[in-house]
């Protein structure tokens, strides 16, 4: 099992999992046509891989510094009405391994917090601003891997993933970074949606920020955030 953003069924089970082991720790169009609140039509992205023309969404402010909700290695603007909350992963690993089941919840603990060579730091719930999915930053490890090796080894640590596509581009802070699309097949649901995530290495290690939602629909409505984030992100 994955710490994964999106599909309800699987995603709810995911959130359901995550009060139950760690105790709560803490683009374009839609597929109507219409535009997501707080959508505007300016800044096309640097790096236009998903198929649709993409837009940044309005943002609410700035994340990943000093007193921000998440300290993070990065900065980025995040979407309004978008709510972050950070992951304390070394907490909820030692508070599940403590629990009645100690051994069977450390697993599952480990199972969501860390995915390929990082770790869950923070996530951004998208569902103040209407929309059901999370915008979720891992971290990691300082070490000699470029960004497009972090990457291909946080997408090999999924399962069911296909169709996965990978590019360069430049952040609108100036950092070099690796995207990736894909489609991922939930077999709890027997759905395929689109997933995407983009890596950048800083001096403080690597971090992945990973779009999913609750379904392509919910996707594509989230990616106006996701593109914000992109446009903005600068080491912290």
């Amino acid at each position: 099992m994955q710490f994964r953003a999106g599909s309800t069924g699987g995603r709810a089970l995911v959130a359901a999992a995550l009060v139950t082991v760690l105790g709560g720790c803490g683009h374009s169009a839609g597929g109507d046509g219409k535009k997501p609140a707080g959508a505007s039509p300016t800044a096309t992205a640097t790096a236009q891989s998903t198929g649709v023309e993409d837009t940044a969404a309005a943002s609410g402010g700035t994340l990943g510094a000093a007193g921000s909700a998440c300290r993070l290695p990065v900065t980025f603007d995040v979407a309004a009405g978008w709510k972050a909350e950070a992951i304390d992963a070394g907490a909820g690993l030692s508070k599940a391994s403590k629990g009645s089941d100690g051994g069977a919840n450390g697993d599952l603990a480990e199972a969501l917090l860390h995915q390929g060579p990082v770790t869950a730091s923070c996530e951004v719930d998208a569902k103040p601003a209407g929309n059901i999915g999370f915008l979720r930053v891992w971290t990691g490890k300082t070490g000699k891997a470029d960004a497009g090796s972090v990457l291909r080894e946080f997408v090999a640590a999924e399962d069911n993933v296909t169709q996965a596509k990978y590019h360069s581009f430049k952040t609108g802070g100036g950092l070099s970074a690796v995207e990736v699309t894909y489609l991922y097949k939930s077999k709890l649901l027997d759905e395929t949606k689109k997933e995407c995530a983009f890596a950048v290495t800083t001096p403080n290690g690597p971090v992945v920020l990973h779009l999913g939602g609750m379904d392509t629909e919910e996707h594509d409505a989230m990616l106006p955030a996701y593109e914000l984030a992109k446009q903005t992100l600068k080491v912290s």
